[in-house]
């Protein structure tokens, strides 16, 4: 293990190998290796040169370029509220101010002269050892750049710990266990709520495959989730400051006797307690809800002739065929063209390994698009230092257009317009995204938002005149104080650009927004409960009608990846559902999609929502209006019955085991505030 450099995964990691980014974060058989063993021997073009200059911070030397703009500024204050959390849990100061460097978009990072070897889209930041040194890019989200950031500035605590003891401290961390270090990480910038972590606690527990202790320091478990996973529960049973002291001590003692001296425990008494945790809080809450194999046809799966990791799916407007990312090959991350309603692989589509157009494909948090007439698909590539669009014609296979467009810097989830004229995206600039469209015919540029929200998953409606996306337009959104909603879905009139935005279930995760054929009703992925299933809501009768009910869930690499695509004429929707740690695409046909739907409740949109005629007082089940009861913030309310807020707290998406364990001598974390994306230490 190299312990010089500490990277963070925008997807679930990152390791070593010959396989792609996407297939090596993902294995469970793969071992985590430092950021210069990524793409071994290729070399790193820099396209551009970077006018760097330093913002300094009473904890920070934050090195930004102009064309980062406000972001940075913001990016400033979020770094000095991590420090003080961190300083208060860890019970230490910076001797002096710590570098971090900031990059406007992924691009521009990978081009990064600080780090040896190609950086792939899968690295979301790194921290330098011996350095100590933040270096990462800004992602287009608050809520992101703000987890990101605040996992990395962790990992320079941690460092700057092992520091302070000096040669055995930096021996002891190199000597630790990954998943110690990064679980450790990611516990204390996401908190103990998370759904993506959830779904993969539900997966391992449903297989009677939970690693123990010893199986996660073996090197040969993905570290991220049960990492993070592992720590809340210890932080839900011992408190915060136990997880930083027993970090503290395994640097000069090692991990077990740490364990030992801290809470009097090994770690095999400790991995039975936390399975045992894990599979009360769990197996209930899975009880009649559907096995993965159950949500649908399976289509793509390596049972199928397909690969491990199927993601980001888009079927033709006919519902014939699907395009679709994967590592089917084992040389990289290539599009493929399958049947759509066999799953017989048709053709490679497009592969970076043998196409000169771009250097790689964008596959994390993007999807494409097919034209009106099923004849080409648009995409976005890595291009000349740059995102661009791409488009292929389906037939031939040839990349017809290479569309490189000036001043944005990254560019996810293109989708053709109904007339075949326009294709709206999201585009990253400043470290800000906004929704754009370039016309297909003139060449012309448009920019529709332009503001800090994140915009993202862009999708036409059947008539062309309004752009569904995703965005933190919510309640809870305030940027002078760095507070965030959850993905809601909103609505742009393409027009008069006026924005209005559809609360369904309040501050949880609304994306992918679909619309059906006839453009009555929306499809859209939400974990309102805990798990990431497949809804639809009716424009005119307010009805939202649940279409999955999965034991893991409908979900892609991260938890807003793109995870679903309707086809605009036939209604045939394909989604990618998580099963033994691997990514598998299920179909649903129309008729099929409308008689499992299940009612759950109305919602009312909130002020000044696209259908004026659609507000109005609307019914909800009791447990749903006790979840949006609690949607003003995370965690109970103080000020609700005792009963009341158990069932608020039961309500909440991620599940984590230390959040909600009805157990004897359970404590809920100390000093900490639940909300996904960032902790908020009192």
């Amino acid at each position: 293990m190299n312990f010089h450099t500490r990277s963070h995964p925008s997807g679930p990691g990152t390791s070593r190998g010959l396989l792609t980014a996407l297939l090596l974060a993902l294995s469970a058989s793969a071992l985590p290796a430092s950021v210069s063993a990524q793409y071994f021997g290729r070399n790193k073009v820099q396209y551009e040169t970077f006018d760097f200059k330093i913002l300094k911070t009473p904890h920070y030397d934050i090195h930004f370029y102009p064309e980062e703009g406000e972001a940075v500024e913001d990016a400033a204050r979020m770094a000095e509220r991590w420090y003080e959390r961190f300083a208060r849990i860890f019970q230490h100061e910076f001797e002096r101010p710590k570098p971090i460097i900031l990059y406007a978009d992924h691009p521009d990072f990978q081009q990064t002269n600080t780090l040896s070897g190609n950086l792939s889209e899968g690295l979301g930041g790194v921290t330098e050892s011996l350095k100590n040194r933040v270096i990462m890019p800004l992602t287009g989200s608050y809520a992101d750049t703000d987890h990101v950031l605040g996992h990395e500035l962790v990992h320079a605590f941690q460092y700057n710990l092992a520091e302070a003891w000096a040669g055995a401290g930096i021996r002891g961390l190199s000597l630790l266990p990954l998943w110690v270090i990064e679980g450790i990480a990611e516990y204390f910038s996401v908190g103990q709520e998370d759904a993506l972590t959830a779904m993969w606690l539900r997966d391992g527990i449903r297989r009677g495959a939970l690693p123990t202790l010893g199986q996660l320091s073996s090197g040969e478990i993905f570290p991220y989730r049960f990492g993070h996973a592992f720590w809340a529960f210890m932080g839900g049973m011992f408190g915060d400051d136990r997880v930083a002291d027993i970090f503290r001590r395994a640097l000069r003692i090692g991990w077990e006797p740490a364990l030992a001296q801290v809470v009097g425990m090994g770690s095999d008494s400790l991995s039975a307690r936390w399975r045992e945790a894990v599979e009360a809080e769990y197996l209930p809450l899975m009880a009649g809800r559907q096995a993965p194999g159950e949500s649908g046809a399976l289509l793509l799966a390596p049972s199928t002739g397909a690969g491990r990791q199927n993601v980001a799916p888009a079927v033709s407007p006919a519902g014939r065929y699907v395009a679709f990312l994967s590592e089917r090959d084992l040389f990289g991350i290539d599009m493929f063209l399958a049947d759509a309603r066999t799953g017989e692989i048709l053709k490679k589509l497009v592969s970076a390994n043998s196409d000169s157009h771009f250097d790689a494909l964008r596959f994390i948090d993007s999807a494409g698009d097919w034209s009106p007439d099923g004849t080409q698909f648009v995409f976005a590539v890595f291009a000349d230092g740059d995102n661009e669009l791409a488009i292929v014609d389906v037939e031939s296979g040839d990349v017809t257009q290479k569309i490189p467009l000036e001043g944005i810097g990254a560019i996810t989830s293109p989708a053709w317009s109904p007339d075949g004229q326009f294709i709206a995206f999201s585009g990253l600039t400043g470290g800000v995204s906004d929704i754009y469209t370039w016309d297909v015919f003139t060449g012309a540029l448009r920019q529709h938002t332009d503001d800090k929200h994140a915009d993202l998953q862009p999708t036409w409606s059947p008539d062309g005149s309004t752009i569904a996306f995703v965005s933190d337009r919510g309640a809870i959104t305030n940027f002078e104080r760095l507070q965030y909603s959850e993905s809601q879905i909103a609505f742009l009139d393409v027009a008069s650009g006026r924005v209005s935005t559809l609360s369904v279930f309040g501050e949880v995760k609304h994306i992918n927004p679909q619309y059906s054929p006839d453009g009555r009703s929306l499809y859209f992925v939400s974990d309102q409960d805990g798990f990431s299933d497949i809804y639809q809501y009716v424009f005119e009768s307010q009805d939202v009608r649940r279409i999955t009910r999965l034991q893991t869930g409908v979900s892609g690499i991260s938890a807003i990846s793109p995870t679903m695509s309707v086809a605009r004429d036939a209604g045939t929707i394909l989604f990618t559902v998580f099963d033994a740690t691997e990514f598998h695409v299920y179909s649903l046909q129309a008729g099929e999609a409308d008689a499992g739907g299940r009612r759950d409740h109305r919602i009312l949109f909130t002020p000044g929502g696209p259908s004026p005629s659609a507000r109005g007082a609307g019914t909800a089940e009791p447990d749903r209006q006790l979840l949006r009861r609690s949607a003003h913030g995370p965690g109970p309310d103080r000020n609700l019955p005792r009963r009341e807020c158990a069932r608020i707290r039961f309500l909440a998406r991620s599940r984590l085991p230390g959040a909600t364990l009805p157990r004897r001598g359970h404590r809920p974390i100390r000093g900490l505030r639940l909300r996904r994306g960032f902790g908020v230490f009192q």
